[in-house]
């Protein structure tokens, strides 16, 4: 099997889980912490719950309901980050969801109940420090525990990056001493700074404590905590440190590759560039106890699209994921990077479809339907989380906006122009670095030209201060950009848990 790692939890095995009122966690299964885990086999094991969150599948069952993977294909990091942006259609053709997002609309997030609700991420980061707390006490060799314990501090952090992407700082237990007291039901959210902090801790000892090549693929590395840790930097502003961070990935020997789609292809997913992916098998169906898959094609394939492999996508008409005409027009002809957007197709029928004829905008074929033993199989591409390309791009805005414009930044963005747009593409026009606004300008364009369908854009407008500006472009109407935080959350704290500003 090509894949290594897969979270695939029994229901024997003891996972620490939550209610929906404070805080507190709750041990549920056969098998309870006096006899599980004690080897350091059954840690390896017990630690797998951590990544729960970090898989591309529907969802996972809980205990306050079921819940999306911040990368499932609904509710999940495209439908939260790019769906709602300049450059992702609105879809209106199934209502719900794919309407609200696409237009950007999050109010009726204040009227979710438990289940399918990130807010209740909250309580899987108690469930995490239950973890690292069963781990430091644990006998297994400290260079377990400290390996380990980088794996569920990996996993803490960025379940709060993303929760302070989505409603600002949040309450969350990080102190085990706290679990089972009073400390659980009090809702109040802490300082931004405090909340910062948190993150940055868990992240750090990630990278401090995590493995370059772990031995099982699919498992946490350095890379992925220093990537986060430098997002993390770069959406607060705090360049210093995020160039910092993106300098010390750079030492690390990954390097670009020359054929961009090759990044996102089954047969080529291991490569010099991609530093951690998602790993999805094909032939899976999205079940939580089976592989992560990678079901997008049948979300941004027309119904009428002639797949590869993928004869019959999930549409009724257009794709319900499609870029805007808008963005696909910005870029340069010669990009090889707008290949992976179709333009104009022959459909099924023999009727070639494009803008002119009514197509409501370019198929992304960024994952190509090439595997699956059988037609119409989810596919296994995996789904790069942390890429060069990327904190190249980063790197370059980190240093424009300490010292730029420079050399050394605007070579950054050169190196990763030529390598996946093509030597025809050329280096970045002069008018473009004349100035360091100038430079941030063509900054975020190279952002969205290089990690469109990846996830980031939201974060990318809103740092760049163009969220508003964006959304109105492509005739979208941008409210308050976080999300509100579900109203039975602030009745069962009794005011401590104050709204999002904007709701």
């Amino acid at each position: 099997m090509k894949k290594i790692i897969t979270i695939c939890l029994m229901a024997a095995a003891v996972t620490v889980s939550s209610c929906k009122k404070g805080l507190e966690p709750q041990i549920y299964g056969s098998l309870s912490t006096t006899n599980f885990p004690k080897t350091e086999a059954d840690f390896v094991n017990y630690v797998t719950e951590v990544y729960k969150p970090f898989q591309s599948k529907w969802g996972y069952n809980d205990p306050a309901g079921y819940q999306n993977d911040w990368f499932s294909p609904e509710y999940g990091d495209i439908m939260m980050f790019d769906y709602p942006t300049d450059q992702l259609n609105i879809w209106t053709g199934w209502g719900g969801i794919f309407t609200q997002f696409s237009t950007a609309s999050f109010t009726f997030l204040a009227n979710q109940g438990t289940g399918n609700n990130h807010f209740e991420k909250i309580r899987f980061v108690t469930r995490i420090t239950q973890i690292i707390d069963d781990i430091n006490k644990s006998t297994i060799s400290d260079a377990a525990k400290k390996e380990l314990t980088a794996e569920a501090r990996m996993s803490r952090g960025w379940n709060m990056y993303y929760l302070l992407q989505l409603y600002g700082p949040v309450p969350v237990i990080l102190d085990a001493s706290k679990i089972n007291t009073a400390a659980e039901t009090d809702l109040t959210r802490p300082t931004r700074e405090a909340f910062l902090a948190s993150i940055v801790g868990d992240l750090t000892y990630a990278a401090q404590n995590l493995p370059k090549s772990p031995s099982d693929y699919g498992r946490f590395n350095q890379a992925i905590a220093l990537t986060v840790l430098m997002r993390t930097y770069m959406n607060e502003k705090d360049f210093v440190n995020a160039e910092k961070t993106g300098r010390q990935i750079m030492t690390m020997g990954y390097s670009l590759v020359t054929d961009y789609a090759s990044l996102f292809m089954e047969a080529t997913e291991r490569n010099n560039e991609t530093m951690w992916a998602i790993s999805c098998v094909p032939d899976q169906d999205g079940n939580e106890n089976h592989a992560s898959f990678n079901p997008w094609v049948f979300y941004t394939y027309p119904k009428d699209y002639p797949g590869n492999r993928v004869k019959d996508s999930f549409a009724g008409g257009d794709a319900p994921v499609s870029t805007t005409w808008a963005f696909y027009n910005s870029f340069d002809a010669a990009d090889k990077r707008r290949n992976l957007l179709i333009a104009s197709y022959t459909n099924k029928s023999g009727v070639v479809r494009n803008q002119a004829n009514g197509l409501s905008g370019p198929v992304i074929a960024k994952y190509p339907d090439l595997g699956g033993a059988s037609l119409n199989a989810y596919q296994g591409n995996d789904i790069p989380k942390a890429r060069l390309g990327d904190v190249m791009l980063q790197l370059a805005e980190a240093i424009n906006q300490n010292s730029g414009p420079t050399a050394e930044a605007v070579s950054l963005v050169n190196q990763v122009r030529l390598a996946h747009g093509g030597a025809a593409l050329g280096n970045v026009p002069s008018s473009a670095t004349a100035t360091k606004q100038a430079f941030d300008t063509w900054l975020l364009k190279e952002e969205g030209w290089e990690t469109y369908f990846e996830g980031e854009r939201k974060m990318d407008l809103v740092r760049h201060g163009q969220w508003q500006s964006a959304l109105t472009s492509v005739g979208k109407n941008a409210g308050p950009y976080l999300f509100p935080v579900p109203t039975y959350e602030i009745t069962a704290s009794k005011g401590k848990l104050t709204q999002t500003q904007g709701y």
